[in-house]
């Protein structure tokens, strides 16, 4: 629900219509917006607690055929409203939101063209400022053929940028992460979304976009000492970015504020800024953990009656999961060939690849119904390019079969029309009764209020590299999810690797892959990641007996608030997140070891039971060796969490 009070003067000394600044403030005054028409030209800047943290940035697209002519004025009285926005998620960091912020809409005319014409909606939060561009309708039918957009971020004080930098437009958002001054970026070379930049005077600035649909993804790109929008252009060609039917709207372009990390971590301004659900039945979704055999190579017991993309090997891991309590179990290949027909290579499709059709001697109706009858879900991976062409025959099929979700892959592109594609998809699944979690894919822009069937998106770097990676994934990879990737929503990672190693022991493993950091570091990847279908994807040998597996089955797979108690950026981080009464720490840190200490004011004036989870004391040795302890606590205690490098820690609080 919605409060809305709509006034139409504020600052009357700077806001009158004659006047050519427009200020808009975050509900708790901390954030100013500035809007000023200059020679026909739309700038803003922005003010934190009194301080400029973006200066002059102009804000303007450019149409086919429009000659780049442009003289804007405002073509009525801006409208300011004042609204708390209110609702709740089936899936994301907090269950229950409510939202307070103020916004401007600014009607600009091109006086030399006025199919040019454009409205500017701004809103501020408390914790950001978000803006977009509405294209009005002029004559009936009437087509948005977009070229380029103009959105600038001239961010004061020569930031450190943290942002992963792509070589192109085509890319399945994967790479390690860039630290550098902005003086220091390459011209023109694109950064991806979400990007986080630290200001000398310790404020915050993460950049993304919220509300992707219909329309090109965004990356930005330094250009004249300032960060420029850069739009992916449509397939076969460089000019066009969008085509549209009038009336359209750009995405929201959002930069999060905040003087610590905690407030970009937790802020919903993605998902308030996302429309409401699309989906009316929502008693179908599921959330929850899930194997992914795949990343541990397909293993099996040596007693196991021939294994292969059978019956039998998919029995063998659903009966794990039934013993353990884990929702699904996903079928994806073995013997790296995929569980359907196809005659591709390196699971890419062929010219008879066919999703509707399983290999011979896999019967996936007879999969699904074994599954159902011990109580857990089957879901599957696909290629998108496999799976497009057939989506409506296939969909019925896999509802037919009892499926409930499936990976979607490589899609490696975030133009029009793959945006236009996935939204399809979630769409169709939807109607099956059907979740999505799609791979090789760019980040999420809040769409998870919009589609909750979409339970999570990679567009990052992850422990799957780890089965051919030379190195393996360092834990100072690990520190940079929460603090840039994150700030975009859910992200898959491939957890669950239960073989930790040092540096000078591992080595690249296709099966049964090896992991850095240790095993309590693993843990608290569950609670620290924002994920909705945590993979628990070792084999279940590997889980089964061993130290902390209980508490992954414990852990939940969404929850009701989140707390970010401590936090450095990349060095460490500790979140809280809260499923009904009960709290779920997890704390991680880089490669350096450091102790951390964690009050307990999150909780209640109720008495609970602490289980805690630490590294060992030759966990530095023996990654995989852990503590476990159990105690009383209370809101006045401080827990003391000792890290070994790499290392981490989980503590589970329940409520007596």
């Amino acid at each position: 629900m919605k409060k809305v009070c709509i006034f139409l003067s504020l600052f009357i000394s700077l806001t009158g219509f004659a006047q050519r600044n427009y200020i808009l403030e975050s509900p708790d005054k901390n954030i100013r917006f500035t809007f000023r028409l200059e020679d026909g030209q739309a700038f803003y800047t922005i003010m934190y607690r009194g301080k400029k943290i973006v200066d002059k940035s102009l804000l303007s697209v450019s149409f086919e055929h429009d000659n780049g002519l442009k003289k804007y004025s405002l073509a009525y009285k801006p409208v300011f409203r004042d609204t708390t926005e209110t609702y709740q998620l089936v899936i994301g960091k907090t269950k229950n939101v409510q939202q307070h912020y103020t916004e401007i809409t600014l009607a600009l005319k091109n006086r030399l063209n006025e199919k040019g014409s454009i409205n500017i909606v701004v809103r501020a939060f408390d914790d950001g400022v978000a803006f977009r561009y509405v294209f009005p309708e002029h004559n009936k039918n009437e087509t948005l053929v977009l070229t380029d957009e103009h959105s600038s971020f001239n961010i004061t004080g020569n930031p450190t940028v943290h942002a992963l930098m792509l070589p192109n437009y085509t890319s399945s958002h994967e790479g390690y992460y860039t630290k550098l001054p902005l003086s220091e970026i390459k011209p023109g070379e694109l950064m991806d979304m979400p990007a986080l930049f630290e200001l000398p005077q310790k404020v915050f600035i993460g950049i993304t976009e919220a509300a992707l649909l219909d329309y090109a993804g965004m990356y930005l790109a330094k250009e004249n000492n300032q960060v420029i929008s850069k739009l992916s252009p449509l397939p076969g060609q460089t000019a066009i970015k969008v085509k549209a039917v009038l009336p359209h709207a750009s995405p929201w372009r959002v930069l999060l504020i905040g003087d610590n990390m905690g407030t970009l971590i937790q802020s919903d301004i993605l998902t308030t800024l996302s429309p409401a659900s699309k989906i009316k039945d929502l008693g179908w979704i599921h959330p929850g953990k899930t194997t992914f055999p795949w990343w541990n190579g397909n293993v099996v017991p040596d007693t196991l009656n021939a294994p292969g993309n059978n019956f039998v090997t998919n029995q063998y891991y659903i009966d794990f999961c039934a013993r353990n309590k884990i929702d699904y179990h996903t079928v994806v290949e073995y013997g790296l060939h995929q569980w359907y027909t196809d005659d591709g290579v390196g699971f890419q499709p062929g010219p008879h690849s066919d999703v509707t059709t399983p290999v011979p001697g896999l019967d996936m109706k007879e999969i699904c119904d074994y599954a159902r009858s011990k109580g857990v879900g089957v879901r599957v991976w696909v290629h998108w390019a496999a799976l497009y062409p057939k989506l409506d025959s296939a969909f019925a099929i896999f509802e037919k079969w009892g499926l409930q979700g499936m990976m979607v892959d490589f899609m490696d592109r975030d133009d029009q029309e793959m945006v236009n594609i996935q939204t399809e998809i979630l769409e169709k699944a939807a109607a099956h009764h059907l979740h999505i979690q799609f791979h090789g894919a760019y980040k999420p822009t809040g769409l998870l209020r919009t589609y909750p069937n979409e339970f999570t998106r990679e567009g990052t770097l992850n422990y799957e590299t780890n089965k051919w990676n030379e190195k393996g994934l360092s834990p100072d990879h690990d520190i940079n999810m929460p603090f840039i990737r994150m700030l975009a929503g859910p992200t898959d990672y491939h957890l669950g690797g239960f073989r930790a190693v040092t540096g000078e022991k591992f080595k690249r493993q296709y099966t049964k892959p090896l992991m850095l950091g240790t095993r309590c570091h693993m843990l608290a990847m569950y609670i620290v990641l924002e994920n909705y279908l945590q993979m628990i994807c070792d084999y279940p040998a590997a889980y089964e007996g061993q130290p902390g597996f209980e508490f992954i089955t414990q852990v939940p797979a969404t929850w009701d608030e989140i707390k970010v108690i401590a936090s450095q950026l990349n060095e460490y981080i500790v979140i809280a997140r809260r499923k009904n009464d009960d709290w779920f720490v997890g704390a991680i840190t880089n490669t350096t070891a450091r102790e951390i200490n964690v009050p307990l004011n999150i909780l209640k004036k109720d008495n609970y039971s602490a289980v805690i989870y630490t590294d060992a004391l030759d966990a530095g040795a023996w990654p995989d060796h852990l503590l476990k302890q159990e105690k009383e606590v209370s809101s006045k205690d401080i827990i003391s969490l000792k890290l070994v490098p790499g290392g981490g820690a989980v503590v589970r609080l329940i409520k007596k």
